[in-house]
């Protein structure tokens, strides 16, 4: 399919008249006329573009080649010293984009963990570009900052927890578990006498750090940003899915004997499994431990009756990490990192005093009324991140979110259900959630055979591009593991992955 067309005057004003096929440039933004028709340019794109997704391939590999056309009009790869006006460029990056993106925002992007952008999800993000606020400090946005607060409350509320909870939004998943993380380590420099955001981490001794087997990487990468290591995590499981075993979690406390940091995982990114947040949340009180519960997309299962209880013993933790991205479904860079005592985030990211910001020592008065995001998480200058969240809890609320979840539960089910009818399908665990782990096993192939076969299959998915969804290992096996967030999802979608994947399989094996 063919990119949405483009409609509206794409000519560069320079002030000089051209002729044939001399190119039109332009030397200065204030010198270029076509600021109105940029802007009519993309909202004139994105009705025919959202509304193509579901009878698009998710990703055409054919479209790749479009990718070389981004280095253009300098044609040497070389960054074009005069430009082509603003309507020239988004006219191609439109043509270019449409066609060659990867359309995860679409029904059938089953890859990773990646929700869409509701419509008032998207439109609150256009707003945030058009009005471009720097939400560091209310002093620079007064808005950006009393959204933020509302959409941190709002959050809070949709997950159930307790009013002492408070927070700021980040980046990423990953920035998430670095804030929460960032709070631990200052809390357990504490306890060795040491203010760990003046002296740093030398000549301390290394950080306990014990988990389940479901630690995620951004878990790993989070302790190595904070110069812990990647590899610090003690890692205690039971067996090879990795389900955590609470009885060696405890003894290696007890002998260990000293202030200590427990990773548990609310939804385990192959199965959506969790590990018994309420149990570990009792291990840790008892010896004094600090909880930290990577609940990236798992959180959401808060919002439904069904799955309430998986959710159980969040509330106990000291920080949790979660990310609107996935199942809230606004766009990218949506974290948000939670705290049971907010008032070490500032300890762990306040900045130095500088005149002209905010802060101790300031000569800028700061208007009153709420925090600085920028002294509460890891950046300084930050987007107005929080426009999309607030439009799509305010459009949508409670009921709408719930609603959402409740229907990707359902369809969640009715995968299982489908591998499970399937002769020549596998499904290798439970459905807690919204994943469905499983793998192609036709009858009479060799077990050795098969995690070639699921590696080629996985690979014919992505090539074959009218479903998404990717490989893992789970116990050791190859399988495969959609993950259903998207809010444009439905009965079709699910249907036609299982009919893709038992198409590519008897290609495979035929």
């Amino acid at each position: 399919m063919g990119p949405p067309e483009v409609r509206g005057p794409c000519r560069a004003t320079t002030g000089r008249a051209t002729t044939g096929e001399e190119a039109t440039t332009v030397t200065d933004p204030l010198r270029d006329g076509d600021a109105d028709a940029v802007l009519r340019q993309v909202y004139e794109a994105a009705a025919p573009y959202l509304s193509s997704l579901p009878d698009r391939l998710v990703h055409d590999p054919g479209t790749e080649s479009l990718l070389r056309e981004l280095w253009q009009p300098a044609g040497d790869g070389r960054m074009p010293e005069r430009g082509e006006g603003a309507a020239a460029a988004v006219r191609r990056l439109l043509r270019v984009g449409t066609d060659a993106a990867t359309h995860s925002a679409g029904p059938r992007f089953f890859h990773f963990i990646i929700g869409g952008a509701t419509p008032a999800a998207l439109a609150g993000d256009w707003t945030a570009a058009l009005l471009d606020q720097n939400a560091a400090f209310r002093a620079s946005s007064p808005l950006a900052a009393e959204t933020e607060t509302i959409a941190l409350t709002w959050l809070r509320e949709l997950f159930g927890l307790p009013e002492r909870f408070g927070g700021a939004l980040v980046a990423s998943a990953t920035f998430a578990n670095v804030t929460g993380l960032a709070a631990a380590t200052h809390w357990w420099a504490e306890r060795h006498g040491v203010d760990v955001a003046a002296r740093g981490l030398a000549g301390l001794p290394r950080m306990p750090v014990l988990s389940g087997g479901y630690v995620h990487a951004s878990d790993r990468k989070a302790l190595q940003l904070l110069g812990h290591g990647r590899d610090s995590v003690e890692v205690l499981a039971r067996d090879g899915v990795g389900r955590v075993d609470l009885a060696a979690l405890e003894r290696r406390l007890a002998e260990i004997d000293a202030p200590a940091v427990l990773i548990a995982s609310a939804g385990e990114v192959n199965a959506g499994d969790f590990d018994p947040v309420a149990e570990l949340a009792d291990i840790a009180e008892r010896h004094g431990a600090w909880l930290h519960v990577d609940g990236a997309f798992g959180i959401f299962a808060a919002l439904s009756p069904r799955t309430r209880h998986l959710a159980e013993g969040i509330e106990r933790a000291d920080s949790i990490a979660g990310d609107g991205h996935k199942w809230l479904n606004v766009p990218y860079e949506s974290g948000f990192a939670f705290l049971k005592d907010p008032a070490r985030l500032p300890a762990a990211f306040g900045m130095p005093g500088a005149a002209y910001l905010p802060g101790e020592g300031s000569a800028l008065p700061s208007p009153s009324g709420g925090p600085d995001y920028a002294l509460l998480g890891p950046e300084s200058s930050r987007r107005a991140r929080s426009l999309p969240i607030w439009a799509t809890l305010a459009a949508y609320g409670r009921d709408g979110h719930r609603a959402m979840v409740e229907r990707h539960l359902d369809l969640a089910q009715r995968l299982a259900g489908l591998v499970d009818e399937a002769p020549e399908l596998e499904r290798l665990a439970d459905v807690p959630l919204n994943i469905v782990c499983f793998r192609a096993n036709p009858p009479g192939m060799p077990g050795e055979a098969l995690d070639d076969l699921n590696r080629r299959l996985g690979a014919a998915l992505l090539a074959d591009g009218r479903v998404y969804a990717g490989t893992t290992l789970y116990d050791g096996r190859v399988a495969l593991r959609p993950a259903i967030v998207n809010w444009r999802t439905t009965e079709g979608d699910i249907d036609l992955l299982v009919d893709v994947v038992r198409e590519l399989t008897a290609k495979l094996t035929g």
